[in-house]
């Protein structure tokens, strides 16, 4: 009997080892940013999209992404960008909606009970992909 869903497969290209250690230095400046978050005045999410590691990081991702394409490591780099694009998303998303509500106070624990909640996406994010290149496993599989 056929499985509705094919399994995936993964092109199995060889990897240039440098470009293990570009994306663990990528998933490095994530995780510093999510520490300078947990353990200054600013938030997981400020310093995960406004700060320099991330910024830093993500730019990274853009420029060496042609370099990954059919390794494993495409997939890394497409979940470092997406991590970092959706919470700049999902960023904003909280103080459109927050924002307006904070007139009748109900505002006020939205948005922090959703910047909490995009906070450890954020860290689950990152745990989990560098966890996964660690393993030499690519992600979505």
């Amino acid at each position: 009997m056929n499985s509705p869903n094919p399994p995936i497969t993964v092109d199995t290209h060889p990897v240039d080892a440098s470009l293990i250690t570009y994306t663990n230095i990528i998933y490095a400046l994530h995780a510093l940013s999510v520490f300078i978050g947990l353990t200054t005045f600013a938030t997981i999410i400020g310093s995960f999209v406004w700060g320099l590691p991330s910024i830093v990081a993500v730019i990274m991702n853009y420029v060496r992404r042609s370099a990954t394409r059919g390794t494993f490591l495409a997939s890394h780099f497409r979940w470092q960008i997406r991590t970092f694009w959706f919470a700049v998303l999902w960023s904003i998303i909280i103080w459109a909606v927050s924002l307006p509500l904070m007139l009748v106070l109900i505002g006020f624990p939205l948005f922090i009970v959703s910047h909490y909640a995009l906070a450890i996406w954020i860290v689950y994010r990152v745990a989990r992909g560098w966890l996964a290149l660690r393993d030499g496993r690519p992600m979505y599989v």
